[in-house]
Protein backbone atom coordinates (compact mmCIF):
# COMPACT_ATOMS: atom_id res chain seq x y z
CA UNK A 1 0.00 0.00 0.00
CA UNK A 2 1.17 3.52 -0.83
CA UNK A 3 1.01 4.74 2.77
CA UNK A 4 3.46 2.10 3.98
CA UNK A 5 5.88 2.31 1.03
CA UNK A 6 9.40 3.08 2.12
CA UNK A 7 10.35 6.70 1.54
CA UNK A 8 13.12 7.17 -1.02
CA UNK A 9 16.42 8.35 0.41
CA UNK A 10 17.73 11.76 -0.69
CA UNK A 11 21.27 12.52 -1.86
CA UNK A 12 22.02 14.49 1.31
CA UNK A 13 20.83 11.57 3.45
CA UNK A 14 22.91 9.05 1.48
CA UNK A 15 26.04 11.19 1.84
CA UNK A 16 25.39 11.67 5.56
CA UNK A 17 25.06 7.90 6.07
CA UNK A 18 28.37 7.25 4.32
CA UNK A 19 30.06 9.94 6.37
CA UNK A 20 28.76 8.55 9.66
CA UNK A 21 29.18 4.81 9.11
CA UNK A 22 31.87 4.44 6.44
CA UNK A 23 35.64 4.79 6.63
CA UNK A 24 36.85 8.15 5.37
CA UNK A 25 39.28 6.76 2.80
CA UNK A 26 37.73 8.49 -0.21
CA UNK A 27 36.80 12.07 -1.08
CA UNK A 28 34.06 11.71 -3.71
CA UNK A 29 32.27 14.46 -5.56
CA UNK A 30 28.96 15.35 -3.86
CA UNK A 31 26.73 13.33 -6.19
CA UNK A 32 24.78 10.16 -5.35
CA UNK A 33 24.30 7.90 -8.34
CA UNK A 34 21.40 5.52 -8.68
CA UNK A 35 21.35 4.27 -12.26
CA UNK A 36 23.60 3.91 -15.28
CA UNK A 37 23.22 3.03 -18.94
CA UNK A 38 25.84 3.30 -21.65
CA UNK A 39 27.71 6.59 -21.24
CA UNK A 40 25.14 8.05 -18.83
CA UNK A 41 24.57 8.09 -15.08
CA UNK A 42 21.58 9.40 -13.11
CA UNK A 43 21.52 10.67 -9.54
CA UNK A 44 18.83 10.11 -6.93
CA UNK A 45 17.01 13.25 -8.02
CA UNK A 46 16.90 12.04 -11.63
CA UNK A 47 19.55 14.36 -13.10
CA UNK A 48 21.47 12.85 -16.03
CA UNK A 49 25.25 13.05 -16.38
CA UNK A 50 27.88 12.03 -18.89
CA UNK A 51 30.32 9.68 -17.16
CA UNK A 52 33.85 10.86 -17.94
CA UNK A 53 35.61 8.61 -15.43
CA UNK A 54 34.18 5.19 -16.35
CA UNK A 55 34.85 3.91 -12.83
CA UNK A 56 38.58 4.31 -13.49
CA UNK A 57 38.18 2.44 -16.82
CA UNK A 58 36.20 -0.46 -15.35
CA UNK A 59 33.16 0.26 -17.54
CA UNK A 60 34.82 0.53 -20.94
CA UNK A 61 31.82 -1.32 -22.40
CA UNK A 62 29.39 1.22 -20.90
CA UNK A 63 27.19 0.97 -17.83
CA UNK A 64 25.00 -2.12 -17.57
CA UNK A 65 25.81 -3.46 -21.03
CA UNK A 66 22.90 -5.82 -21.82
CA UNK A 67 25.07 -8.70 -23.05
CA UNK A 68 27.26 -8.60 -19.95
CA UNK A 69 24.32 -8.21 -17.57
CA UNK A 70 22.47 -11.08 -19.28
CA UNK A 71 25.54 -13.32 -18.87
CA UNK A 72 25.71 -12.34 -15.19
CA UNK A 73 22.03 -13.05 -14.54
CA UNK A 74 21.93 -16.32 -16.46
CA UNK A 75 24.96 -17.74 -14.64
CA UNK A 76 23.86 -16.35 -11.26
CA UNK A 77 20.70 -18.44 -11.51
CA UNK A 78 22.76 -21.63 -12.01
CA UNK A 79 26.00 -21.51 -10.01
CA UNK A 80 28.06 -18.66 -8.60
CA UNK A 81 30.88 -20.22 -6.58
CA UNK A 82 32.47 -23.61 -5.98
CA UNK A 83 35.94 -22.46 -4.89
CA UNK A 84 38.90 -24.10 -6.60
CA UNK A 85 38.53 -27.13 -4.34
CA UNK A 86 36.44 -28.52 -7.20
CA UNK A 87 36.25 -28.06 -10.96
CA UNK A 88 33.40 -26.09 -12.49
CA UNK A 89 32.00 -26.16 -16.02
CA UNK A 90 32.91 -22.53 -16.83
CA UNK A 91 36.56 -22.17 -15.82
CA UNK A 92 38.21 -24.22 -18.56
CA UNK A 93 36.08 -22.54 -21.22
CA UNK A 94 37.11 -19.12 -19.89
CA UNK A 95 40.78 -20.06 -19.62
CA UNK A 96 40.82 -21.26 -23.23
CA UNK A 97 39.00 -18.11 -24.35
CA UNK A 98 41.17 -15.52 -22.59
CA UNK A 99 44.51 -17.16 -23.35
CA UNK A 100 43.60 -17.33 -27.04
CA UNK A 101 42.29 -13.76 -26.93
CA UNK A 102 45.58 -12.33 -25.63
CA UNK A 103 47.99 -14.96 -26.93
CA UNK A 104 49.39 -16.66 -23.82
CA UNK A 105 49.70 -20.27 -22.67
CA UNK A 106 48.14 -19.88 -19.25
CA UNK A 107 45.99 -17.61 -17.09
CA UNK A 108 45.77 -17.34 -13.31
CA UNK A 109 42.34 -15.88 -12.44
CA UNK A 110 41.94 -13.48 -9.51
CA UNK A 111 39.40 -10.87 -8.42
CA UNK A 112 40.73 -7.35 -7.90
CA UNK A 113 43.49 -5.49 -9.67
CA UNK A 114 45.63 -5.33 -6.56
CA UNK A 115 45.36 -9.12 -6.15
CA UNK A 116 46.47 -9.55 -9.75
CA UNK A 117 49.50 -7.33 -9.19
CA UNK A 118 50.41 -9.28 -6.05
CA UNK A 119 50.05 -12.47 -8.07
CA UNK A 120 52.40 -11.14 -10.75
CA UNK A 121 54.97 -10.14 -8.13
CA UNK A 122 54.88 -13.60 -6.55
CA UNK A 123 55.05 -15.28 -9.93
CA UNK A 124 58.06 -13.18 -10.94
CA UNK A 125 59.93 -13.98 -7.73
CA UNK A 126 59.13 -17.70 -8.02
CA UNK A 127 60.49 -17.72 -11.57
CA UNK A 128 63.58 -15.81 -10.44
CA UNK A 129 64.53 -18.44 -7.87
CA UNK A 130 63.55 -21.54 -9.83
CA UNK A 131 64.50 -20.54 -13.39
CA UNK A 132 66.93 -17.64 -13.31
CA UNK A 133 68.83 -18.92 -10.27
CA UNK A 134 68.77 -15.77 -8.12
CA UNK A 135 69.76 -16.64 -4.52
CA UNK A 136 66.89 -17.15 -2.08
CA UNK A 137 65.22 -13.94 -0.86
CA UNK A 138 67.47 -11.74 -3.02
CA UNK A 139 65.16 -11.09 -5.98
CA UNK A 140 64.46 -7.45 -6.84
CA UNK A 141 61.76 -5.89 -8.98
CA UNK A 142 62.22 -2.54 -10.70
CA UNK A 143 59.31 -0.07 -10.52
CA UNK A 144 58.86 3.51 -11.71
CA UNK A 145 58.40 6.76 -9.82
CA UNK A 146 54.78 7.91 -9.91
CA UNK A 147 53.44 4.36 -10.30
CA UNK A 148 50.06 3.20 -9.08
CA UNK A 149 49.62 -0.57 -8.92
CA UNK A 150 47.23 -0.79 -5.96
CA UNK A 151 47.15 -0.30 -2.21
CA UNK A 152 48.28 -3.50 -0.50
CA UNK A 153 51.28 -3.27 1.83
CA UNK A 154 53.63 -4.83 -0.73
CA UNK A 155 52.39 -2.57 -3.50
CA UNK A 156 52.55 0.68 -1.54
CA UNK A 157 56.08 -0.37 -0.61
CA UNK A 158 56.84 0.19 -4.30
CA UNK A 159 55.04 3.53 -4.42
CA UNK A 160 56.49 7.04 -4.32
CA UNK A 161 53.17 8.67 -3.38
CA UNK A 162 53.41 10.03 0.21
CA UNK A 163 49.67 9.53 0.78
CA UNK A 164 49.98 5.87 -0.19
CA UNK A 165 53.01 5.25 2.06
CA UNK A 166 52.92 7.49 5.12
CA UNK A 167 52.46 5.55 8.39
CA UNK A 168 51.92 2.20 6.67
CA UNK A 169 55.43 0.84 7.23
CA UNK A 170 57.46 -1.22 7.72
CA UNK A 171 57.58 -1.73 3.98
CA UNK A 172 58.18 -4.82 1.91
CA UNK A 173 61.79 -4.91 0.61
CA UNK A 174 62.92 -5.96 -2.84
CA UNK A 175 62.16 -2.94 -5.02
CA UNK A 176 64.38 -0.65 -7.07
CA UNK A 177 62.70 2.62 -8.04
CA UNK A 178 63.71 4.48 -11.19
CA UNK A 179 62.42 7.48 -13.17
CA UNK A 180 59.56 6.83 -15.59
CA UNK A 181 60.20 7.38 -19.30
CA UNK A 182 63.96 7.12 -18.77
CA UNK A 183 65.66 4.29 -20.66
CA UNK A 184 69.08 5.08 -19.21
CA UNK A 185 67.71 4.75 -15.67
CA UNK A 186 66.49 1.25 -16.47
CA UNK A 187 69.78 0.37 -18.12
CA UNK A 188 71.63 1.34 -14.94
CA UNK A 189 69.25 -0.55 -12.64
CA UNK A 190 69.57 -3.71 -14.72
CA UNK A 191 73.25 -3.94 -13.85
CA UNK A 192 72.11 -5.52 -10.58
CA UNK A 193 72.26 -9.28 -11.20
CA UNK A 194 69.49 -9.90 -8.69
CA UNK A 195 66.82 -8.08 -10.73
CA UNK A 196 63.99 -10.46 -11.58
CA UNK A 197 61.40 -8.21 -13.19
CA UNK A 198 60.41 -4.75 -14.39
CA UNK A 199 56.84 -3.76 -13.42
CA UNK A 200 55.43 -0.89 -15.45
CA UNK A 201 52.22 0.86 -16.51
CA UNK A 202 52.45 1.62 -20.25
CA UNK A 203 50.69 4.89 -19.42
CA UNK A 204 50.66 6.13 -15.83
CA UNK A 205 46.94 6.67 -15.25
CA UNK A 206 46.61 7.64 -11.60
CA UNK A 207 49.70 9.83 -11.84
CA UNK A 208 47.83 12.01 -14.32
CA UNK A 209 47.79 10.15 -17.65
CA UNK A 210 51.50 10.42 -18.33
CA UNK A 211 52.21 9.00 -21.80
CA UNK A 212 55.87 8.00 -22.30
CA UNK A 213 57.86 8.83 -25.40
CA UNK A 214 57.24 6.66 -28.43
CA UNK A 215 59.75 3.81 -28.38
CA UNK A 216 60.30 3.89 -24.61
CA UNK A 217 58.40 0.71 -23.88
CA UNK A 218 60.05 -1.23 -26.71
CA UNK A 219 63.49 -0.08 -25.55
CA UNK A 220 62.67 -1.19 -22.00
CA UNK A 221 61.44 -4.55 -23.24
CA UNK A 222 64.61 -5.09 -25.27
CA UNK A 223 66.78 -4.26 -22.24
CA UNK A 224 64.84 -6.74 -20.12
CA UNK A 225 65.40 -9.46 -22.73
CA UNK A 226 69.13 -8.72 -22.78
CA UNK A 227 69.34 -9.17 -19.00
CA UNK A 228 66.91 -12.11 -18.66
CA UNK A 229 64.48 -9.98 -16.67
CA UNK A 230 60.69 -10.37 -16.90
CA UNK A 231 58.77 -7.47 -18.44
CA UNK A 232 55.57 -7.17 -16.36
CA UNK A 233 52.84 -5.09 -18.01
CA UNK A 234 50.17 -3.62 -15.70
CA UNK A 235 47.23 -3.00 -18.05
CA UNK A 236 44.55 -2.90 -15.36
CA UNK A 237 43.55 0.65 -16.34
CA UNK A 238 45.08 0.99 -19.82
CA UNK A 239 44.08 -2.39 -21.25
CA UNK A 240 40.97 -3.76 -22.93
CA UNK A 241 40.71 -1.12 -25.68
CA UNK A 242 41.00 2.01 -23.51
CA UNK A 243 43.96 3.55 -25.37
CA UNK A 244 42.88 2.74 -28.92
CA UNK A 245 44.48 -0.73 -29.05
CA UNK A 246 43.48 -3.91 -27.25
CA UNK A 247 46.44 -3.27 -24.92
CA UNK A 248 48.36 -0.02 -24.56
CA UNK A 249 51.58 -1.98 -25.06
CA UNK A 250 50.29 -2.92 -28.53
CA UNK A 251 51.11 0.60 -29.70
CA UNK A 252 54.75 -0.52 -29.65
CA UNK A 253 54.20 -4.16 -30.70
CA UNK A 254 55.59 -5.48 -27.43
CA UNK A 255 54.53 -8.85 -25.98
CA UNK A 256 55.06 -8.75 -22.19
CA UNK A 257 56.26 -11.75 -20.22
CA UNK A 258 53.50 -11.23 -17.65
CA UNK A 259 50.26 -9.38 -18.42
CA UNK A 260 48.02 -8.03 -15.64
CA UNK A 261 44.35 -7.30 -16.35
CA UNK A 262 41.37 -6.17 -14.27
CA UNK A 263 38.67 -3.48 -14.22
CA UNK A 264 36.99 -3.72 -17.67
CA UNK A 265 37.50 -7.48 -17.67
CA UNK A 266 34.02 -7.63 -16.15
CA UNK A 267 32.51 -4.53 -17.75
CA UNK A 268 32.09 -3.07 -14.28
CA UNK A 269 29.77 -5.75 -12.89
CA UNK A 270 31.86 -7.79 -10.43
CA UNK A 271 35.56 -7.87 -9.48
CA UNK A 272 37.44 -9.95 -12.07
CA UNK A 273 41.19 -9.84 -12.73
CA UNK A 274 43.72 -12.05 -14.45
CA UNK A 275 47.42 -12.67 -14.82
CA UNK A 276 48.60 -14.18 -18.09
CA UNK A 277 51.99 -15.74 -18.89
CA UNK A 278 53.50 -18.61 -20.83
CA UNK A 279 54.21 -22.04 -19.37
CA UNK A 280 57.86 -21.44 -18.48
CA UNK A 281 56.76 -18.72 -16.05
CA UNK A 282 53.26 -19.73 -14.97
CA UNK A 283 54.05 -23.35 -14.15
CA UNK A 284 56.56 -22.25 -11.51
CA UNK A 285 53.57 -21.98 -9.16
CA UNK A 286 52.38 -25.34 -7.90
CA UNK A 287 49.21 -26.42 -6.02
CA UNK A 288 48.90 -24.78 -2.62
CA UNK A 289 51.38 -21.98 -3.37
CA UNK A 290 48.87 -19.34 -4.49
CA UNK A 291 45.14 -19.03 -4.88
CA UNK A 292 41.86 -17.27 -4.15
CA UNK A 293 38.49 -18.47 -2.88
CA UNK A 294 36.64 -16.46 -5.52
CA UNK A 295 39.24 -16.48 -8.32
CA UNK A 296 37.93 -18.33 -11.36
CA UNK A 297 34.37 -18.59 -10.05
CA UNK A 298 31.70 -19.51 -12.64
CA UNK A 299 30.04 -16.10 -12.46
CA UNK A 300 33.31 -14.28 -13.15
CA UNK A 301 34.18 -16.60 -16.02
CA UNK A 302 30.93 -16.06 -17.90
CA UNK A 303 30.98 -12.31 -17.29
CA UNK A 304 34.58 -11.97 -18.48
CA UNK A 305 33.90 -13.88 -21.69
CA UNK A 306 30.91 -11.66 -22.46
CA UNK A 307 32.88 -8.51 -21.61
CA UNK A 308 35.74 -9.38 -23.94
CA UNK A 309 33.35 -10.40 -26.71
CA UNK A 310 31.69 -6.98 -26.53
CA UNK A 311 35.07 -5.28 -27.00
CA UNK A 312 35.64 -7.01 -30.34
CA UNK A 313 32.03 -7.15 -31.54
CA UNK A 314 31.58 -3.39 -31.07
CA UNK A 315 35.08 -2.39 -32.26
CA UNK A 316 35.73 -0.48 -29.06
CA UNK A 317 39.48 -0.15 -29.60
CA UNK A 318 38.95 1.48 -32.99
CA UNK A 319 36.27 3.75 -31.53
CA UNK A 320 38.58 4.78 -28.69
CA UNK A 321 41.37 5.56 -31.13
CA UNK A 322 39.25 7.71 -33.46
CA UNK A 323 37.26 9.54 -30.78
CA UNK A 324 40.30 10.00 -28.56
CA UNK A 325 41.99 11.93 -31.36
CA UNK A 326 38.85 14.03 -31.79
CA UNK A 327 38.55 14.70 -28.06
CA UNK A 328 42.15 15.93 -27.72
CA UNK A 329 41.86 17.98 -30.89
CA UNK A 330 38.74 19.74 -29.61
CA UNK A 331 40.07 20.22 -26.07
CA UNK A 332 43.15 21.94 -27.48
CA UNK A 333 40.88 24.47 -29.17
CA UNK A 334 39.61 25.72 -25.81
CA UNK A 335 41.29 29.08 -25.41
CA UNK A 336 41.71 29.46 -21.67
CA UNK A 337 44.67 30.12 -19.39
CA UNK A 338 43.12 27.55 -17.04
CA UNK A 339 44.19 24.65 -19.30
CA UNK A 340 47.95 24.34 -19.51
CA UNK A 341 48.21 20.83 -20.99
CA UNK A 342 46.06 18.33 -22.87
CA UNK A 343 47.48 14.80 -23.12
CA UNK A 344 46.44 11.19 -23.55
CA UNK A 345 46.04 8.23 -25.86
CA UNK A 346 42.78 6.77 -27.09
CA UNK A 347 40.04 7.64 -24.62
CA UNK A 348 42.40 7.92 -21.64
CA UNK A 349 43.06 11.65 -21.44
CA UNK A 350 43.77 14.45 -19.01
CA UNK A 351 43.94 18.21 -18.79
CA UNK A 352 46.19 20.09 -16.38
CA UNK A 353 44.51 23.01 -14.63
CA UNK A 354 46.29 26.19 -13.57
CA UNK A 355 44.56 27.65 -10.49
CA UNK A 356 42.78 30.96 -11.07
CA UNK A 357 43.71 34.23 -9.38
CA UNK A 358 40.71 33.71 -7.10
CA UNK A 359 42.06 30.28 -6.09
CA UNK A 360 39.75 28.04 -8.14
CA UNK A 361 41.32 24.59 -8.66
CA UNK A 362 40.73 21.38 -10.60
CA UNK A 363 38.31 20.34 -7.83
CA UNK A 364 36.24 23.48 -8.46
CA UNK A 365 36.25 22.75 -12.19
CA UNK A 366 34.93 19.23 -11.51
CA UNK A 367 32.19 20.62 -9.25
CA UNK A 368 31.16 22.99 -12.03
CA UNK A 369 31.28 20.20 -14.61
CA UNK A 370 28.96 18.18 -12.38
CA UNK A 371 26.47 21.03 -12.28
CA UNK A 372 26.61 21.13 -16.09
CA UNK A 373 26.00 17.40 -16.48
CA UNK A 374 29.46 15.82 -16.77
CA UNK A 375 31.23 13.78 -14.10
CA UNK A 376 35.03 13.80 -13.87
CA UNK A 377 37.47 13.62 -10.97
CA UNK A 378 40.73 15.44 -10.23
CA UNK A 379 43.92 13.62 -9.36
CA UNK A 380 47.08 15.01 -7.78
CA UNK A 381 45.43 18.37 -7.25
CA UNK A 382 45.68 19.97 -10.68
CA UNK A 383 44.88 17.17 -13.17
CA UNK A 384 41.45 16.15 -14.45
CA UNK A 385 41.13 12.81 -16.20
CA UNK A 386 38.68 12.48 -19.10
CA UNK A 387 37.92 8.80 -19.79
CA UNK A 388 34.36 8.12 -20.97
CA UNK A 389 33.01 4.64 -21.71
CA UNK A 390 34.28 3.44 -25.07
CA UNK A 391 30.73 3.10 -26.44
CA UNK A 392 30.48 6.89 -26.70
CA UNK A 393 29.84 8.31 -30.18
CA UNK A 394 31.07 11.36 -32.07
CA UNK A 395 28.01 13.50 -31.36
CA UNK A 396 28.26 12.77 -27.65
CA UNK A 397 32.00 13.58 -27.60
CA UNK A 398 31.30 16.95 -29.22
CA UNK A 399 28.48 17.64 -26.77
CA UNK A 400 30.80 16.83 -23.87
CA UNK A 401 33.53 19.11 -25.25
CA UNK A 402 30.94 21.86 -25.41
CA UNK A 403 30.08 21.27 -21.73
CA UNK A 404 33.78 21.36 -20.81
CA UNK A 405 34.38 24.51 -22.88
CA UNK A 406 31.45 26.41 -21.39
CA UNK A 407 32.39 25.30 -17.87
CA UNK A 408 36.02 26.40 -18.26
CA UNK A 409 35.00 29.75 -19.74
CA UNK A 410 32.75 30.46 -16.76
CA UNK A 411 35.28 29.61 -14.05
CA UNK A 412 36.48 32.83 -12.41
Amino acid sequence: MAEIMEKKITSDQAIALEDKYGAHNYHPLPVVLERGEGVFLWDLEGKQYYDFLSSYSAVNQGHCHPKIVDALIEQAKKLTLTSRAFHNDCLGEYEQFITSYFGFDKVLPMNTGAEAVETALKLCRKWAYEKKGIPANEAKIIVCEGNFHGRTISIVSASTDPDARKNFGPYTPGYITIAYNDVEALKTALQDKHVAGFLIEPIQGEAGVYVPDQGYLKACYDLCKQHNVLFIDDEIQTGIARTGKLLAIDHENVKPDILILGKALSGGTIPVSAVLANDEIMLCIKPGQHGSTFGGNPLACKVAIASLEVVKEENLAENANILGELLRQELRKINSPLITTVRGKGLLNAIVIKPTVSGKTAWDVCLALKENGLLAKPTHGDIIRFAPPLVINKEQILECVDIIRKTIENIN
